[in-house]
């Protein structure tokens, strides 16, 4: 009996060290890829693709195949007659199972209008600030999410600039980067900045934040818009330079649902 016995707690004792051993193997692979998040910026062309139909569904997708955590998206409707007065970010953010954020930039057809973040964190909190205008009609902003990513807080913000004027979108970036200047944490900023590499809004932020496409030493060009024949760079992903975030990898996502192609990139907090 006493040798049986000897067995069984031998048993117990051996299966609760191979649980611990499991436990702390889970712990150390959570704490590891919380030190990695895939973004995405995508300008959704309120979710009508290249063949003038508007289907959220199929921009959904293209999240989901891609494994996003944390999506910038533009141009996205809220109750607007043009889009059938869906709510296309809780429609969007149904689709993904990803929380999300709405700030609404101008006013339109009954509904709003603005710019999106979904996340596969909790958001925490949020930030909306409109820009003023030199001469663009149309109203254009930022919204910023906090979210605890492996027990740090990070911001991801997503903004929208002026498409017709170069010292619009200046005048814009100016404004962005005095809404972010006291962030603490690391902040990663994705959108449809209306503005190519020789641009001064593009260059006014590379004073201050790496670009994911070069820091990653993507292949090709980045050209994401518009979606079938691609031909300019004008949507990107930026790190602060000071927060000590590598991109391992960045691509483009060949895609129709939209008229832009969105930009994906895999970030690592050193």
């Amino acid at each position: 009996m006493r040798r049986l016995t000897f067995v069984v707690l031998t048993m117990l004792a051996l299966s609760l060290v191979s649980l611990s051993d499991g436990a702390a193997a889970r712990r150390i692979s959570a704490a590891r890829s919380a030190k990695k998040i895939r973004v995405m910026t995508y300008n959704i062309h309120v979710g009508v693709g290249m063949d003038k139909k508007l289907d959220l569904p199929r921009i959904a997708e293209v999240i989901k195949r891609e494994h996003i955590d944390l999506v910038g998206l533009q141009e996205v409707d809220r109750g607007v007659e043009r889009t059938q007065r869906i709510d296309e970010i809780a429609e969007l953010a149904k689709l993904t199972r990803m929380d999300y954020a709405f700030a609404f930039n101008l006013k339109y057809q009954g509904g709003q209008y603005g710019v999106a973040i979904l996340s596969r964190f909790p958001i925490q909190a949020t930030d909306h600030r409109l820009y003023k205008n030199l001469r663009e009609a149309e109203r254009r902003g930022l919204i910023r999410a906090e979210v605890k990513i492996g027990g740090r807080t990070v911001n991801f913000l997503t903004t929208h600039l002026d498409y017709q004027y170069d010292d619009g979108r200046v005048f814009e970036a100016e404004q962005l980067l005095a809404a972010v200047k006291n962030v603490s944490g690391p902040l990663i900023i994705v959108g449809d900045f209306n503005d190519v590499p020789t641009g001064g809004a593009y260059k006014l932020m590379r004073e201050q934040f790496a670009d994911a496409w070069i820091d990653s030493h993507a292949a090709g060009e980045g050209l994401s818009y518009p979606a079938d024949k691609p031909a300019k760079r004008i949507d990107y992903i930026l790190t602060r330079q000071t927060d000590r975030i590598k991109t391992k990898r960045a691509w483009i996502v060949n895609t129709l649902a939209s008229d832009h192609v969105p930009v994906v990139a895999d970030l690592e907090f050193r």
